[in-house]
């Protein structure tokens, strides 16, 4: 895949992630960034990471997290923001093995996923909520991350979510009948 985007790609779990940067502010005014990670087959928010102003070691700390957690994807895309095009970020990534594929300047179409994302994370979550601090928008981001990754039904994945939950059959203790020894518990 070349450095450019406008590339559809259909590929696994973990092959393609996507990242970019949402603005709001807190109750007294003051802005925050989110950056927002997704990996783009699953449709799955990885993190979305809250801060006064995030820059571009922030941008390796937050993909370091999930590397260590998911592992390595092929691909990450983003548009052309300085803390994604920075040199240290360039080659971070080149070091760890993954590719870049940054989007036309002006081209937010060619990070679909991240924008519709995006949209969906303002309108369900940013524009209704008043956060009255750092850590109150910290918190109620994780918390809507969850519940988009576990419980919110996707079009795009026949109206199932990212990643749901484990299923309760198996993490409620009851029990499972093995013929040969009587029932099993599990957890």
């Amino acid at each position: 895949m070349p450095s450019g985007g406008g590339y559809s790609i259909k590929a696994s779990r973990n092959h393609v992630w996507s990242y970019d940067f949402v603005h709001c502010r807190t109750e007294d005014g003051k802005v925050f960034q989110t950056l927002n990670i997704l990996d783009e087959p699953s449709r799955e928010c990885l993190a979305i990471r809250v801060k006064r102003k995030l820059n571009s070691g922030d941008v390796i700390d937050a993909l370091s997290d999930m590397f260590i957690m998911r592992g390595v994807p092929a691909y990450i895309r983003s548009d052309n923001g300085p803390e994604f095009v920075a040199q240290a970020v360039q080659d971070w990534i080149a070091t760890v093995g993954a590719k870049t594929a940054y989007i036309e300047p002006g081209s937010p179409w060619e990070n679909g996923y991240c924008e519709s994302f995006n949209a969906r994370f303002r309108d369900e979550l940013l524009n209704g909520e008043v956060f009255y601090s750092l850590r109150e928008a910290q918190i109620l981001n994780e918390q809507w991350r969850k519940h988009y990754n576990t419980k919110r039904p996707h079009s795009a994945l026949n109206y199932r979510p990212p990643a749901p939950e484990p299923s309760s059959r198996w993490t409620r203790g009851r029990a499972c009948t093995n013929t040969q020894t009587g029932p099993l518990r599990w957890g």
